[in-house]
């Protein structure tokens, strides 16, 4: 049987088709969108046709399609069909029925041509159709697997061959993997900065496709003819793990053969041009965005007339309703040629409205127009230094980088422009540097070619000895990230240059961050030369640290971090050692995927390092790493602080915090913050003369003393520098030098005149002066692409942007005559209204994107925040007195909110404003009868308003949630929905018409009053008289009140530390609202401050009384209501040490009388609790404790972990062994002390 079998196949292995015949074949292809349940709605396309195939040599066949129909769906399942839609139908047809070749041989397809008018979209269809023919039979074997050229690239197949006993036909499956294709026909856009991280593919997946054949083989005398095929291709997409739910995509296709003639003549057909092979090709992506279709004809008045009305709309404030037009812009910005953009900046530049919204929009463009325009501006110096600061940062950072290109970006380091501003000079060099990291992405091999100008900069900037030029050379080059520099860099480094330079520290520092981007690239190379500067001990200790934490990016195996862990162990420099003890401590502990190798490595070296560097004190530089990772959302989070020191400086040299975000198998480094105190350490030495450390005043005055003496600092040294770092690209620095510190020192001197800066801004301030200012900034466009087995693309892409507004006017009183210390000598008025806010849109977009339709589920979500304000202030600085009054709200005011919803999206270019969005979840709740699986329905609302009648303002926060999904979505369906927050300011009823709210804060003499204890008791004395004059008229009760305020102060000797006071203005009406004075008094060694809060009303005497002390222990006292009698609560917390070493932080609440609300929340807590507890790892005791008490105990166990115990009236929580992730030691061995082998 075997045999016979093979003889079979054997002849079925030239599946063929014969070139003196026509075949034809129904061809039905369609794709669904969704979350592939019941009751959700969905989104799809479907395509029928007649495929002809007809011999026109041995090898060449032709393909005619005819009697095409193109139907759309959007609706749920059950309840609606396909619609057919006539007008794509005929677009469609207009290219479809032209003529296709296409070479087959033994089973494949190859060597595809049409006619030139013939769009890169149809030709996929026809790949959709042509890839049923892409069969590999072998002759050997009815079960085998192989790699072989698809439509989806160079995939592994399976193949499982059997007979159909019946028909004599052969049945033929084909599995293709498609998640894993060597050569997939895929492609990234946007993400070029985010490093992907190929180890978190073993906690999960974001996408997962499959996809498979089933065909029916008649044998025939010249090979097998395929004679029914069925595809069905399957893909999984989630933004977490798609083990926790995922939207689904489901593509089926099938053909089947209507008859087959012999061929009277030939067809005769026009030029035809290759057109590629049978794998996907994908056009020109940039011009199909995939949440709008717009018509793209005559797009410059178009794009014009947008611009004047986004710009007039978002004036003064933002519309909501506009800021998604802002996409339809940069669409239409991308199809205008470079003639069209020119003449658009020609009528919009003279108003400054539009000239700032055509250049946020013109880099969105993202190809070599905006390149000719940036190069033509630059040429003709008609831009300011900020606008082309702003215009070339957004152009190269968005720009789709191609080979040429890169050569036409050249360009702009060479422009006299360029160099007019140091700023822009610098962000000509780093935007170049960043635009050869993408490139060495999307190109590999990369050519050294492409970093060869910043090479040659700074190897001129060497040999000139010009310090800046290096700084900015280098910087340059870490952005570039280019293998091939990595020579040029070392002749900066110390230890590893051929010719060793005395070169500045910041410029060795430099050096070695300039590597950073080569750890992924090259890491044995970084390895190399990291670790050789690493282990020479005469090399600067901070040079020393950058080396390690460079080498640490490159991810060392476990042999090379035993290396460095055996050379720590004779390491004499505390700094280093510290540093190096402290990064692989954190990285210990590390969960994310990139570090699982590298986090045994270092807790295996903590093991050994520990023992000798466990104790090392925060005088020494440290380096912490903290991380969190969770397999289920494939996501995770990454901090770190790096705190660079040296023995001889009590300030830190370096300080750098940067984030990092692990999210869809790649990590985003999100922003990296640094600062370097090069002069200033050095103004401060080794110590501060009366510095104690308990930052009290006499402390910050100790501070203040060594700052006077900043003439002391060097000229060639900056005081501070300054950079920061967005993906992982530097895109800003800037030095205060000492001319500078200069220069805004005698600028805001009271003693300046009228050629200071500071009075000119008066004077303008004083005639009044207003500013608008709008930004839009299309911040993410990220896009992934597959093919489908239709020929269709399958797209995953998030949008995020951003329209940012600012305007307001501002009037300034009195005039200044003399200089500006009359500002410190009088009282100025201050008069201001305006606006600033910002509308952020946030798309989520997975189906199907071409530019004849669209298809697929869209999460759409719009955050607005909007901050309007009108006030007038009073400040009186000699009286140490200012106020604030604001006219009452008089209508509603959103702040803030949050809306997203989760569409079903259909829309084609024939129609455009046509499109439908049907949300994904019913109007009818309730599941369909038959459904055997059950979803959850969860639809919180709430509204909760809070009223201030006094003020006649309230407060609203409202939220609500439709929810519908299963257990296994998680945590897919927290997004999935509809979903509405809002937070507002409403108008509220009042007993009396508000004229202003006035807010007023008088800073009075800071003289001692009397003791804290006689405060007290005159406070209760004040309470007891007013108690038993209850019965007194309201009036009375007033002069009552104002005469204990009046005996309260007199008998205190002094004046309050300071007054705040926030009432309701009413025209020839008392004053209402709360009055508070805050007294400060120390005696001896305790601390007291007391804080007596009183409302101003006719008819009440609520008043807040808080006492509180610091000694030995830090206690709060506080009583409220009716004379701060009603309601009474204390709290107190104390530290002390257990066995004289160990930390014991106590604190404690307790309360005798508390009002019913807090009662109520109290046991809601209590009822919380327990869960959370377990969550965390606690254990629980059920034992009564005192009934009106919450206490709770902090013990340091050990150098990186606590007890802890928390009591409430009905159980206790504890953890023991509780992992902390700062170490404390009682011990401390301080990094100035004299290195020893003891350390």
């Amino acid at each position: 049987m075997r045999g016979l079998l093979l003889c079979c196949l054997a002849a079925l292995a030239n599946i063929s088709l014969d070139p003196k015949k026509t075949y034809e074949y129904k061809y039905e292809g369609e794709v669904k969108f969704g979350l592939g349940k019941a009751n959700l709605a969905e989104s799809g396309v479907r395509i029928t046709c007649k495929a002809t195939i007809t011999g026109a040599s041995p090898q060449q066949f032709l393909l005619q399609v005819s009697e095409l129909a193109f139907a759309e769906y959007n609706g749920f399942e059950g309840r609606d069909d396909y619609v057919p839609s006539p007008k794509v139908t005929k677009r469609l047809t207009s290219e479809l029925a032209q003529p296709f070749m296409f070479m087959y041989t033994k089973g494949h397809v190859s060597d595809i041509r049409a006619s030139a008018k013939v769009s890169t979209t149809v030709v996929n269809i026809i790949r959709g159709i042509l890839s049923f023919f892409q069969l590999t039979v072998k002759t050997t074997q009815n079960i085998y697997e192989l790699k072989e050229i698809g439509i989806h690239g160079n995939c592994e197949s399976n193949y499982a061959i059997e007979e159909n006993e019946e028909t004599k036909d052969w049945i033929i499956t084909k599995v293709v993997d498609v998640t894993n294709c060597k050569e997939k026909a895929a492609m990234h856009r946007g993400m070029a900065t985010a490093m992907a991280d190929k180890l978190s593919k073993e906690r999960g997946e974001s996408v997962m496709s499959t996809m498979k054949y089933n065909y029916t083989i008649k044998p025939t005398p010249e090979g097998g003819l395929i004679t029914t095929a069925h595809g069905f291709e399957q893909q999984h997409f989630s933004a977490f793990n798609v083990k926790g739910g995922s939207f689904k995509m489901e593509a089926m296709k099938n053909l089947v053969l209507l008859s087959v003639n012999d061929t009277h003549r030939a067809r005769t057909y026009g030029p035809l041009e290759i057109k590629g092979n049978i794998v996907y090709k994908f056009e020109d992506v940039n011009i199909n965005i995939p949440m709008m279709m717009q018509n793209l004809d005559n797009p410059v008045p178009k794009a014009m007339e947008l611009i004047k009305r986004l710009s007039e709309a978002n004036s003064g404030h933002i519309d909501n309703a506009t800021t998604e037009d802002s996409m339809k812009l940069y669409h239409l910005m991308r199809v205008i040629p470079y003639e069209g953009l020119e003449n658009m900046w020609k009528q919009l530049a003279e108003n400054p409205k539009y000239r700032r919204w055509f250049l946020d929009s013109i880099v969105e463009t993202a190809d070599v127009k905006v390149l000719n325009f940036m190069e033509t501006r630059f040429k003709a110096n008609d831009l300011t230094p900020f606008e082309a600061m702003h215009t070339i940062l957004m152009a190269f950072h968005h720009l789709q980088v191609t080979p040429n290109l890169i050569e036409m970006a050249k360009v702009f380091l060479k422009l006299p422009f360029s160099k007019s501003n140091t700023y822009l000079w610098h962000t000509v060099a780093l935007s170049y540097g960043s635009l050869v990291n993408k490139y060495c992405v999307y190109y590999v091999p990369c050519l050294v070619t492409a970093a060869q100008p910043l090479m040659d900069m700074a190897t001129e900037a060497l040999r000139s000895g010009n310090k800046e030029e290096m700084l900015l050379a280098l910087k340059a080059l870490g952005n570039a990230g280019h293998p091939g520099s990595i020579k040029t860099i070392m002749r900066f480094l110390p230890g590893v240059a051929v010719t060793p330079l005395d070169l500045p520290l910041r410029v060795q520092n430099e050096a070695v961050q300039a590597m950073r981007l080569m750890t992924t690239r090259d890491p044995h190379s970084v390895q190399d030369v990291t670790l050789t500067i690493f282990l020479q001990k005469h090399v600067p200790s901070e040079v020393r640290m950058h080396a390690f934490k460079i080498l640490l990016r490159t991810k060392p195996s476990m042999a090379l971090v035993s290396t460095v862990t055996a050379r720590l162990l004779e390491e004499t420099d505390l700094q280093v050692a510290s540093f190096a003890y402290s990064y692989l401590h954190g990285l210990a502990s590390s969960r994310t995927p990139d570090n699982h190798y590298l986090s045994i490595a270092s807790s295996l070296a903590m093991k050994i390092l520990a023992p000798r560097f466990g104790r090392l004190s925060y005088f020494c530089s440290k380096a912490k790493h903290v991380d969190w990772f969770d397999d289920r959302w494939l996501t995770g989070v990454t901090s770190e602080l790096f705190m660079l020191r040296n023995a001889s400086n009590i300030i830190p040299s370096e300080l750098v915090s940067s984030e990092k975000i692990h999210i869809i198998g790649r990590i985003i480094e999100l922003l990296e913050l640094g600062i370097r105190a090069d002069g200033i350490k050095d103004l401060f030495g080794d110590s501060i003369p009366g510095f104690k450390g308990d930052f009290s005043m006499s402390d910050l005055m100790a501070i203040f003393r060594v700052l006077q003496q900043w003439e002391r600092l060097d000229n060639d040294k900056p005081v501070l520098s300054v950079y920061s770092r967005i993906t992982g690209q530097e895109w800003f620095f800037a030095d205060l030098s000492k001319d500078t510190l200069r220069n805004i020192i005698t600028a805001f001197s009271p003693a300046a005149g009228k050629s200071s800066p500071l009075w000119a801004m008066m004077e303008s301030l004083q005639r009044g002066v207003s500013w608008d200012y709008t930004r839009a900034f299309l911040v993410l466009e990220a896009r992934y692409f597959e093919a489908t087995s239709l020929g269709l693309p399958v797209e995953i892409s998030k949008y995020y942007n951003t329209i940012t507004a600012c305007n307001f006017k501002v009037t300034v009183n009195p005039p200044l005559t003399e200089n500006i210390a009359q500002l410190l000598n009088s009282e100025t008025t201050v008069e201001t209204d305006g606006y600033a806010g910002s509308t952020k849109d946030f798309w989520v977009f997975y189906g199907t994107n071409t530019k004849f339709f669209q298809s697929g589920s869209e999460l759409k979500i719009k955050r607005p925040l909007a901050v309007p304000w009108k006030l007038s202030a009073k400040i009186n600085m000699p009286g140490k007195k200012f106020e604030l009054d604001f006219p009452p709200s008089k209508e509603e005011i959103e702040l803030l909110s949050i809306r997203s919803d989760l569409y079903a999206v259909s829309r084609n270019i024939e129609e455009p404003d046509a499109g439908k969005m049907t949300p994904m979840m019913s109007p009818s709740e309730a599941p369909s009868p038959d459904q055997a699986l059950k979803p959850y329905i969860w639809h919180p609302s709430s509204k909760m308003c809070y009223e201030y009648n006094i003020y006649g303002v309230g407060f609203c926060m409202e939220y609500k949630l439709k929810r519908q999904y299963y257990q296994e979505e998680y945590p897919l369906y927290y997004f999935l929905g509809y979903s509405k927050m809002a937070f507002r300011i409403i108008p509220a009823q009042t007993t009396k018409a508000v004229e202003k709210i006035h807010f007023e804060l008088d800073v009075g003499p800071s003289k001692h009053p009397m003791s804290a204890r006689q405060l007290l008791e005159t406070v209760r004395r004040l309470s007891k008289e007013a108690t038993q004059q209850t019965d007194l008229s309201s009036d009375s009760s007033e002069r009552d009140r104002d005469r204990n305020h009046t005996i309260l102060l007199e008998s205190s000797a002094t004046q309050a530390v300071f007054n705040f006071k926030a009432f309701a203005i009413s025209e020839n009406q008392k004053a209402e609202g709360y009055d508070s004075v805050m007294y400060f008094t120390p005696e001896a060694n305790i601390k007291n401050a007391q804080l007596i809060v009183s409302q101003v009303e006719g008819n009440t005497n609520w008043k807040m009384c808080v006492d509180t002390s610091l000694d030995a222990e830090a206690k709060a006292h506080i009583t409220w209501g009716d004379n701060c009698q009603a309601y009474d609560m204390s709290m107190e917390a104390a530290v002390a040490y257990v066995n004289g070493s160990k930390p014991d932080l106590k604190a404690k609440v307790k309360w005798s009388r508390i009002s019913e609300y807090m009662t109520e929340l109290g046991k809601r807590i209590e009822r919380y609790i327990p869960g959370v507890a377990l969550l965390y790892g606690f254990s629980q005791k059920n034992e009564r404790n005192p009934e009106k008490e919450v206490s709770a105990s902090v013990l340091a166990a050990w150098r990186d972990s606590v007890d802890v115990e928390i009591k409430l009236p009905e159980y206790t929580v504890y953890n023991k062994a509780m992992s902390y992730p700062v170490q404390w030691n009682s011990e401390w061995l301080y990094c100035n002390m004299t290195s020893s082998t003891e350390y």
